[in-house]
């Protein structure tokens, strides 16, 4: 009975996730609004229905998270000048997809540090995937949660912005797998989306 629980809890934030992220692309002009309630949301529902674990030294954490957000934004910077090489179509997504998280105002950063990154950790890493682990044995959840985390920007219409939560999915599903730490994964997470969208924009 308890796993036949568990396991309605994860089909239906999976469920959540994807109507409130269909919400939130509904309407891109209003996305920093709605996208900003929509992880408050799935945090909450996290929270409620999960523990959060932290299994790491705080030293060990944040030399951990810093560095891999450093090495997946530079995974990131070669791909956007591979693709400046060979597709126009795709240089032109990674444009809109700037156009679209970039932020404009000074409570946009706020957002950015304070709540989506830590959401998104929170919800698809701390769980969802603590979830899968628990029923699936070995890598196996780290790839589920990545194509699961990739599928509900879908309703972006962006095939760059899919492949990005896809590949950083991986990145951040295996930092979690290893070290069993969402304040290492939120480090991690915040240190690339710093880097990647304020510090050092690739556009």
């Amino acid at each position: 009975m308890k796993r036949s629980a568990a396991d309605i809890k994860l089909i239906l934030g999976i469920l959540l996730a994807h109507v409130l992220l269909y919400i939130t692309f509904h309407d891109k002009s209003i996305f920093w609004y709605i996208y900003t309630a929509v992880s408050l949301l799935l945090i909450s529902y996290s929270i409620v229905n999960e523990k959060t674990d932290d299994d790491v030294s705080t030293k060990k954490y944040l030399f951990k998270g810093i560095t891999s957000g450093i090495g997946l934004y530079l995974v990131f910077w070669i791909g956007d000048w591979f693709f400046s090489i060979v597709s126009s179509y795709l240089e032109n997504k990674v444009i809109k997809t700037y156009d679209l998280l970039s932020p404009k105002w000074v409570w946009h950063y706020f957002v950015l540090v304070f709540i989506m990154a830590p959401g998104e950790e929170i919800f698809w890493r701390g769980f969802i995937q603590k979830r899968l682990m628990k029923q699936i044995q070995g890598w196996i959840p780290v790839l589920i949660t990545a194509i699961l985390n990739a599928s509900v920007f879908i309703y972006s219409g962006n095939i760059v912005l899919m492949f990005a939560a896809l590949v950083g999915g991986i990145v951040w599903g295996t930092l979690y797998y290893k070290f069993k730490s969402i304040p290492l994964v939120v480090i991690s997470h915040l240190i690339f989306d710093l880097l990647l969208i304020v510090v050092l924009p690739l556009h």
